[in-house]
């Protein structure tokens, strides 16, 4: 069964949502603002971030419920962008009640970042693995702070190859980019346990197959986007869901499909290679040995 739209006021809730300018997390961020929170939308391209504040802005206003939004730029796979980001969140905002990390990329070809770590990678997982060590003290000042994770069924094609973990041996848009899902489960499930007892959750979630611009350098899905795929208001219901519905409070390291709780695969609850994960990201980003 699909999810039904959450009515749940979110006045004087404080969400930020990567990638909030386009597909899911434009979606979930007007309906979260629209819900009366105020939003925080990280957003690469500074002109598509204000096109979609103003419309997001424009929807919360005539809603009537006080929400309102606001815009940060950051290329999430400068990790020096993701540290400026989180500081200047947290300076102007030191209460964060949920974190979206939704903003991913399936790039054709292998290309590496400023920091010379492969893209998909960095953006896919270093920028939600960074983001959620650096706003967590945003998120335990809150009374119940929420994490949440849009990971994918993709995950369920992935292989954690720690020889290949950036593409270095052998590339594939496909492959990485279900390899980074899974590395979003697989990190849900580990935050999830050290945040275990505190008033911060964890989920990640499926929001199904969706006709976004992420699928531009994969034709295929590109071209069966128009036909097939959901729309993203209709993928976002999920991550809305996980945001703000009190049906979820107190729920942690959990997956959610359709609203609801669902399986991943075996290898996404192996410990030790969630702990190997934890360590390569520490490694990589310098973040996250204190937790």
């Amino acid at each position: 069964m699909p999810c039904k739209p959450v009515t749940t006021s979110m006045h004087g809730k404080l969400c930020v949502i990567t990638g909030a300018n386009t597909g899911i997390g434009k979606a979930a961020a007007q309906a979260l603002a629209s819900l009366g929170a105020q939003v925080v939308m990280i957003c690469r391209d500074r002109a598509k971030g204000e096109r979609a504040l103003a419309e997001i802005s424009a929807a919360a206003a005539a809603s009537g419920r006080g929400g309102s939004a606001e815009l940060a730029i950051a290329d999430l796979s400068s990790q020096a962008e993701v540290r400026a980001a989180a500081l200047g969140i947290l300076a102007a905002h030191p209460r964060i009640d949920v974190l979206v990390n939704n903003a991913g990329v399936a790039l054709r070809r292998r290309e590496l970042t400023v920091d010379g770590i492969e893209r998909t990678f960095a953006v896919n997982h270093l920028a939600y693995f960074m983001l959620a060590n650096l706003l967590l003290p945003g998120l335990r000042a809150a009374e119940r702070g929420r994490i949440v994770n849009v990971a994918s069924d993709a995950h369920r094609r992935g292989k954690l190859d720690f020889d290949n973990l950036q593409g270095e041996r052998s590339y594939s848009n496909i492959r990485m980019y279900s390899e980074s899902k899974l590395e979003n489960v697989m990190f849900s499930y580990a935050l999830a346990r050290r945040l275990a007892g505190s008033s911060v959750t964890v989920n990640s979630l499926n929001p199904g197959l969706v006709a976004t611009e992420i699928w531009r350098q994969v034709r295929i899905l590109d071209i069966l986007g128009r036909w097939f795929m959901r729309s993203p208001e209709q993928g976002a219901l999920t991550t809305v869901y996980l945001a703000a519905s009190p049906d979820v409070e107190g729920v942690t390291g959990e997956y959610f499909v359709e609203c609801k709780v669902a399986g991943t695969i075996a290898l996404s609850h192996d410990v030790a290679l969630q702990e190997k994960l934890w360590a390569a990201s520490v490694a990589l980003t310098g973040v996250g040995a204190e937790i």
